[in-house]
């Protein structure tokens, strides 16, 4: 129907309408995706403790047991193969990079579950989940984390010591539910 030539009237356009004789326009680009890239800009090596390039390195590392690891926990929730075609469902929460990333801080500066859910617009279930599910694909296929002299309890102090090195962290927005 988006791609007929119509002309919807003012009043009820839903049901009355004009059908212009033209071939229809060519299909608009596609929108552009709503996630945001696998690099966040919060991982930065002053927080990570790891360069850009490690960073990159553990993330390409870690896409393929993560996958695995995601494929095999449905198909024992679901008690076997799935039964219908794959659907687009929901976006996850938190990306492959994000819950490395919360992993990364949890495991370098002790920062508490409240505060990275916070930061990332999550409750903390989704933070405690995505640690549950990357720090054992960190602890087998990333480098050794390398704890923080000081751990950091709250969010200014995160954010403190972010603006330090040149780190914004504003935090994400909740989504509307």
């Amino acid at each position: 129907m988006t791609a007929l030539p119509l002309d919807r009237h003012d009043w009820h356009g839903d049901w009355n309408y004009t059908l212009r004789p033209e071939p229809p326009a060519a299909a608009p680009p596609p929108p552009p995706p709503a996630r945001e890239p696998e690099h966040p800009d919060w991982a930065h090596p002053a927080l990570t403790g790891l360069d850009a390039s490690d960073w990159n390195q553990m993330i390409s590392a870690l896409t393929v047991p993560h996958r695995a690891q995601r494929d095999a926990d449905l198909y024992i929730r679901r008690g076997g193969p799935p039964a219908r075609k794959p659907a687009g469902g929901h976006p996850p929460a938190l990306t492959l990079a994000e819950q490395a990333l919360v992993t990364v801080l949890r495991q370098r500066f002790r920062t508490p579950q409240h505060v990275l859910a916070e930061l990332f617009g999550v409750v903390t279930g989704t933070i405690a989940k995505a640690e549950r599910q990357a720090r054992p694909l960190l602890e087998q296929y990333g480098p050794q984390i390398k704890p923080a002299r000081k751990p950091i309890k709250t969010l200014a102090e995160l954010a403190a010591y972010a603006s330090a090195h040149g780190v914004d962290l504003t935090p994400k927005p909740k989504p509307a539910c």
